[in-house]
């Protein structure tokens, strides 16, 4: 059974910083690429960043870039997201997801596997 767990959500001040994790188990999950994903209340999941299976390849969305940073350690089944510079707007549910596709993807409709999600709330 493949799971995708997120943590290290919670509440910060803006301005703060927080690290996310995603672990997998059930699945190789260095064979996966891995995106974060996070949905506000009332709004539609959105894209924040994606690594390559290698951790050679990054993308991000303009609204997270510089500061936001995802990293993944081979041979580690965890993934990170760090996040600084925090503004009430990040508030949301972080997702993870994993994707078996060669190139990083921003849509949702293309990963494969989702975890449960981690809120994270940034009070200004």
């Amino acid at each position: 059974q493949v799971q995708l767990v997120e943590s290290g959500g919670g509440l910060v001040q803006a301005g703060g910083s927080l690290r996310l994790s995603c672990a997998a188990s059930g699945i190789i999950f260095s064979r996966y690429a891995v995106g974060w994903f996070r949905q506000a209340p009332g709004k539609e999941r959105e894209f924040v960043a994606a690594i390559s299976w290698s951790g050679g390849s990054v993308y991000y969305a303009d609204s997270v870039k510089g500061r936001f940073t995802i990293s993944r350690v081979i041979g580690v089944n965890t993934v990170y997201l760090e996040m600084s510079s925090l503004k009430p707007e990040d508030t949301a549910v972080y997702y993870c997801a994993a994707d078996m596709g060669s190139v990083l993807r921003s849509s949702s409709n293309e990963y494969d596997y989702w975890g449960q999600g981690t809120q994270v709330t940034v009070s200004s």
